[in-house]
């Protein structure tokens, strides 16, 4: 069966009894690996209990088909149901499912963990139809969604966050599932024994702040303000930022200018392009961002990047002094921003 988005934690809470297995897939590789063992754990608690868990590699189980059957069929010798978990599983295993989920007759769960497959996918296909399996995608978690899981761990430690602290932290999260959860445990593991987390404290744990400087100088480029583009680079100079390394950065600024601007083109709003970006623009930013995405013309655009590559070259001389060459090139791209 086909598990819908929306209805993946209700479906998760409360699995069919007659459900042999689940494919987990998606972008999202850490909350493949979380919604994994939360269902494993629906069946057996101790997860390195060698008699009752199997695991294998996809490209294992797709050498040696027949080791599925048998591990499906397998008893406990401790008594207990089992699970089997098969990793980075691809459509080489769609075959075998096939024939697997036709004739299966067992009380183990199987498991299988899977990237981002496509809807034409012959293994999502397989499992989408069949009626004793499910498919449960796994994509990036929403505002909202992150919002809730902040709130609910630190909760869960009767932690507070105040409501621009809650924002910021929900800018920077978002792309995978783990590493939100890690940085959940780093900003409780920093306010221990405090009440409240401040906006102060989700800076100081999940920001970067030479990240941030460097966003700042590519937004003052961007919107052609000259004096607060000189003042971030003092900034980012003084604190020893690389100029190969901005120059970098301001060239995947001004690729997400250029991908914004064709998305744009296709009739999405500015406001719903900065709010759905991956990696997130932060809220401070979104302001900036949508100012710059009208500004911008496309050949203006492509003229910004060849002239960033070009000076990225140029910094990589020993015979050129490299801050120098760089900040020429920020002030041309902020006397363009002018021009629009």
């Amino acid at each position: 069966m086909k598990v819908k988005p929306a209805d993946s934690e209700h479906f998760l809470a409360r699995l069919p009894l007659d459900l042999v297995a689940v494919l987990l897939f998606g972008p999202d590789q850490g909350l493949v690996r979380e919604r994994a063992e939360r269902l494993a754990k629906t069946v057996v608690a101790d997860l390195g209990d060698p008699f009752r868990v199997s695991e294998m590699d996809g490209a294992a189980l797709a050498g040696e088909p027949a080791r599925l059957f048998s591990e499906a069929a397998a008893l406990s010798m401790t008594g207990g149901r089992r699970v089997v978990r098969i990793r980075a599983a691809g459509n080489a295993l769609g075959d075998v499912f096939e024939s697997f989920l036709a004739e299966a007759a067992t009380d183990t769960l199987v498991i299988v963990e899977a990237g981002d497959l496509a809807k034409s996918s012959a293994l999502r296909g397989i499992f989408e139809s069949a009626p004793n399996a499910a498919a449960i995608s796994c994509y990036p978690d929403s505002a909202e969604v992150i919002s809730n899981l902040l709130r609910t761990s630190l909760k869960a430690q009767a932690i507070e966050i105040a409501p621009d602290a809650l924002d910021e932290a929900v800018s920077l999260l978002g792309s995978d599932r783990g590493t939100t959860r890690r940085e959940i445990e780093k900003l409780q593991l920093y306010v221990h024994g405090r009440p409240r987390v401040t906006i102060e404290d989700v800076r100081a744990i999940m920001g970067d702040e030479a990240e941030v400087r460097i966003e700042e100088a590519c937004d003052a480029a961007g919107e052609g303000d000259a004096r607060r583009l000189d003042l971030a680079l003092e900034r980012l100079w003084r604190s020893g930022v690389s100029p190969v390394g901005l120059m970098r950065m301001a060239m995947t600024h001004f690729q997400r200018l250029a991908l914004a601007r064709t998305q744009m083109a296709k009739g999405e709003s500015a406001d719903s392009i900065a709010r759905r970006a991956r990696p997130p623009v932060h809220f401070s930013r979104h302001a900036s961002f949508k100012t710059q995405l009208r500004n911008w013309s496309d050949r203006r655009l492509e003229d910004t990047l060849d002239l960033l590559l070009d000076t990225e070259a140029l910094c990589k001389t020993t015979a050129v002094p490299a801050e120098a060459v760089c900040g020429r090139a920020l002030f041309t791209v902020a006397a363009w921003a002018r021009m629009q």
